[in-house]
């Protein structure tokens, strides 16, 4: 009976020993299985951010280029994106009609310079007569309306031949500014007309740029502290701004906010402001387009990575890692401006909290165990490795 007894405390030492060590296994294996997340601990700190307004970029001057008188294009002179001055040949509209017109001109202005100096002979010759009393005052007053209507008529023909002149001119379009040259919609044999719809061609001059975008009420309003500022005196106070291009690179050169409508158009609720850029090097084009980027210098806020958050709902998320390595989903509101790296939390986080930087949207699910791993130390200790990396090559 001893002996059973024996056993059977054996037995269950021994059983409670194999359970043990299962539990410590598992519990080693679990803690093995758990994913090594980055953290980082939200801290207050400052931030430039950016607001960022849709732009279209158009040169200083954009002059369209649109015929004076009708015709037939003979000669386009010049092509798009060229560079040209003041003064220089575009385009030649057939002048055959033209300087017709001004041959005709020409030759009714000599007949009606001899009608006039017939007619001041006759009246000279008319006076003459009249002071010896040889003719009567009617007949010399004739003879005057008649100089005078010839005088008349070679104004006319000199008004004429001017005319002629200047519609010839109009026959060789040329460049009112120096700039760029657009689009060329209308080539040789084309007909051009002062009614067309679409001008010649564009002529930019590029070597400073407007960005225009818009700022709504709200925006002015901040803008003036409420009206407390006039609204010019704070546009000469703002800051640089900066142009990101349609591909995502930031302009290099700076430009400054130089103007605001003084009218908000009713139908958007916005009123146009203008940006100038130095374009020197003609990087930037009349009709593209951008973003105007409006540094904000904010101090004392919670900034966290973008990467760390996800969306449910158009709601933004985090995973807090508590005390026990488990992540907690939480939702957080964010400031509306961003520098597109990181956010600005205005509520949902406090100060001294862990969140995961690592495995947001992919690896993490609520509730689940991880490994924290701060997230400088692993940058730090991924780029001495990459240094190593590279010395050992």
């Amino acid at each position: 009976m001893k002996f059973m007894q024996a056993t059977a405390a054996v037995v269950a030492v021994t059983a409670t020993m194999t359970i043990a060590s299962c539990g410590g296994q598992e519990q080693q294996q679990y803690q093995a299985q758990a994913p090594a997340i980055a953290t980082q601990t939200v801290a207050m700190g400052e931030t430039d951010l950016n607001n960022t307004y849709p732009a279209t970029i158009k040169g200083k001057t954009d002059i369209e280029i649109r015929p004076q008188v009708s015709g037939f294009i003979t000669k386009v002179h010049v092509d798009e994106g060229q560079h040209v001055r003041k003064g220089q040949l575009l385009f030649t509209i057939d002048q055959v009609q033209y300087q017709a017109a001004v041959d005709q001109a020409q030759a009714q202005l000599n007949s009606a310079t001899t009608a006039v100096q017939t007619a001041q002979l006759t009246a000279d010759s008319k006076q003459h007569l009249f002071d010896r009393n040889i003719i009567s005052e009617y007949e010399n007053q004739l003879a005057k309306n008649t100089l005078a209507q010839a005088k008349a008529q070679l104004a006319t023909a000199q008004a004429a031949l001017v005319s002629a002149r200047k519609n010839l001119a109009y026959t060789e379009v040329v460049a009112p500014s120096d700039g760029v040259i657009g689009s060329i919609p209308n080539r040789e044999g084309s007909l051009a007309s002062p009614s067309m719809m679409q001008p010649l061609t564009t002529v930019s001059d590029n070597n400073e740029v407007y960005a225009y975008f818009s700022l709504n009420e709200k925006d002015i309003l901040s803008l003036t502290n409420n009206g407390e500022f006039a609204l010019t005196d704070r546009i000469k106070q703002m800051p640089e701004v900066s142009l990101r291009l349609a591909d995502g690179t930031i302009y290099p050169v700076k430009g400054k906010v130089a103007t605001v409508s003084g009218v908000i158009d009713n139908t958007t609720g916005t009123a146009t402001v203008r940006a100038l850029f130095p374009n020197s090097n003609g990087m930037l084009r009349s009709g593209s387009t951008g973003q105007i980027m409006i540094p904000t210098v904010e101090e004392g806020v919670l900034i966290i990575p973008q990467k760390a958050t996800f969306e449910i709902q158009d709601r933004k998320f985090v995973f807090v890692v508590n005390d026990s390595n488990k992540v907690v989903s939480t939702p957080i509101t964010i400031a509306p401006q961003n520098d597109g790296k990181n956010f600005v939390v205005t509520s949902g986080l406090t100060e001294g909290q862990r969140i995961a930087v690592e495995g947001v949207g992919s690896t993490l699910r609520e509730g689940m165990t991880i490994q924290p791993v701060d997230a400088a130390q692993a940058a730090a200790q991924q780029a001495q490795a990459a240094q190593a990396a590279q010395q050992a090559q």
